[in-house]
């Protein structure tokens, strides 16, 4: 009888032990929503991972998220960013790597910390000691209640970007920066000593970029010769010599590219090789 009774309390102990696994099974709507963004940058990628609470009525800034005290920058763990490459934040260099992405909110100005410890669970085992940088930005005032906290870039370029975090009636604004110049450059130059050289992005990023226009029209020649039937081609060949002055050139260009691309009924290149005869005959 003693051992039947064992036996059976083992089996209630085994069956609470598989309902409780099965319970923490159960999906659910998260609260707060996550979100991962990533952002092409210079060269690399910057990765963005939060979660998203909702304001639910309930006063956010100076009330659930007092004044002056670190916040994790979301809800449940702590905000991640990622940069694979060096950046400048606010003009402060910032290494490579991944960071916690914490924040103090104030008044007039919000203090945005980069923390080397990105792994923690909201900010309760933050430590200033992990800090890699702090930089301070301006408090905005937002007319419109954000309801969900919302954190995207915008004014994407190559070599800047603003990050900025809007949520109830307050925002904020980071400003992101990259060098690219010198890394290209040499990139170019030791990808002309190969044997299939990249003469269409090499002449792009020199004509886009105020480098020697004289050998950016060359290597637009030589793409140009890859391909006689392609309007696209003709258009930007005529650009670079439009910027170097020469309007009979462009005009020319732009001409032959108008009928490569009247011819082929590609819309886009008739378009953009009439706009560029207009220029050069002005």
């Amino acid at each position: 009888m003693k051992l039947f009774n064992k036996i059976t309390a083992l089996f209630i102990m085994l069956l609470a032990v598989v309902d409780l696994a099965n319970a923490q099974d159960l999906k659910i709507p998260q609260a707060s929503s996550g979100q991962t963004i990533i952002q092409d940058f210079g060269l690399g990628k910057i990765t963005l991972m939060y979660s998203r609470p909702n304001v639910k009525g309930r006063k956010i800034f100076g009330g659930m998220e007092p004044m002056g005290v670190v916040w994790r920058n979301g809800a449940n763990a702590a905000t991640r960013l990622k940069f694979t490459d060096a950046v400048q934040i606010e003009g402060k260099d910032l290494p490579a790597g991944e960071y916690g992405l914490f924040s103090i909110p104030a008044k007039n100005e919000w203090t945005v910390i980069f923390s080397k410890t990105p792994d923690q669970w909201g900010a309760y085992t933050y430590k200033e000691s992990d800090d890699v940088l702090r930089v301070k930005v301006k408090t905005k005032a937002l007319k419109d209640k954000v309801e969900t906290l919302t954190m995207q870039f915008s004014d994407v370029s190559e070599t800047s970007a603003t990050l900025n975090m809007m949520w109830e009636n307050s925002a904020y604004a980071i400003n992101i920066t990259t060098s690219i110049d010198e890394k290209v450059m040499a990139n170019i130059a030791e990808a002309m000593k190969g044997e299939k050289k990249p003469y269409y992005n090499a002449a792009m990023y020199y004509y886009q970029n105020g480098k020697d226009l004289k050998t950016a029209l060359e290597w637009m020649t030589e793409v140009e010769k890859s391909d006689m039937k392609a309007p696209w081609f003709k258009y930007w060949k005529g650009r670079i010599q439009l910027k170097m002055g020469d309007k009979a050139g462009a005009e020319a260009t732009a001409k032959a590219g108008l009928a490569l691309a009247t011819e082929a009924k590609v819309d886009e290149y008739i378009r953009l090789n009439s706009q560029l005869l207009a220029e050069a005959k002005k």
